[in-house]
């Protein structure tokens, strides 16, 4: 398949094109430092460009078969502004303008989605981010909300703990107050699961919650 990855220069980024090279995709990513990505592959094309930019993303939207956002915001408490959830908007309007429909992206359990059952993490989570983090979970709300509105055919993974610890296999994923979904996941695992709904449709426009 032919895909396009927001995001390529972070950590869950970078391990997600890596894992889509690895299964024979042609990828393309938007960069705004192509040094950072510090990958070569001949399957791999480097669009330098903003997310601000619409005509870079639809440049590296064209011809996509599926785009996974990578996305997510600063947690440094001076962060301003509505970057990622701007961003997030160009990327939504350049996948409609090129007839891309497949979005992969990320989130927090601090959104719920209309299939979770209550739990506590709707209660904690979103006072805690609130505390601690305001213009990150104003951003993912937003960023949320860009996709989640429109007509594309979304799966949104949300995330809690990301850590660096290598990868297991072992993925639970479902609904709050249904599933048994905890809270840490390794970044190669959620690298690995964004990177298995291209081809899995249990969560199509849905958003769920993933742990190892």
């Amino acid at each position: 398949m032919r895909i396009t990855v927001f995001g390529a220069t972070g950590g869950i980024g970078r391990l997600v094109v890596q894992r889509l090279l690895y299964d024979g995709h042609q990828v393309t990513a938007l960069v705004r430092t192509p040094a950072k990505l510090a990958l070569t592959h001949s399957h791999l094309t480097v669009v330098t460009g903003q997310l601000s930019d619409r005509q870079a993303v639809e440049q590296a939207v064209g011809g996509a078969d599926a785009v996974i956002s990578a996305l997510g915001p600063s947690l440094k408490r001076s962060t301003t502004g509505t970057r990622v959830t701007d961003g997030t908007r160009t990327i939504v309007q350049a996948m409609e303008a090129q007839k891309v429909t497949r979005f992969i992206g990320l989130a927090t359990p601090s959104l719920a989605d209309p299939q979770d059952k209550p739990h506590w993490k709707h209660k904690v989570l979103p006072v805690a981010a609130g505390l601690m983090f305001p213009n990150a979970l104003a951003e993912l709300k937003g960023m949320t909300e860009a996709v989640t509105t429109s007509h594309l055919d979304y799966t949104i993974a949300r995330i809690t703990n990301p850590t660096d610890k290598p990868a297991t296999g072992r993925i639970r994923s479902g609904f709050l107050g249904h599933d048994k979904v905890a809270s840490a996941m390794s970044r190669a695992d959620i690298a690995a699961f964004l990177v298995a709904q291209l081809t899995d449709d249990r969560y199509r426009r849905a958003m769920p919650a993933i742990s190892n």
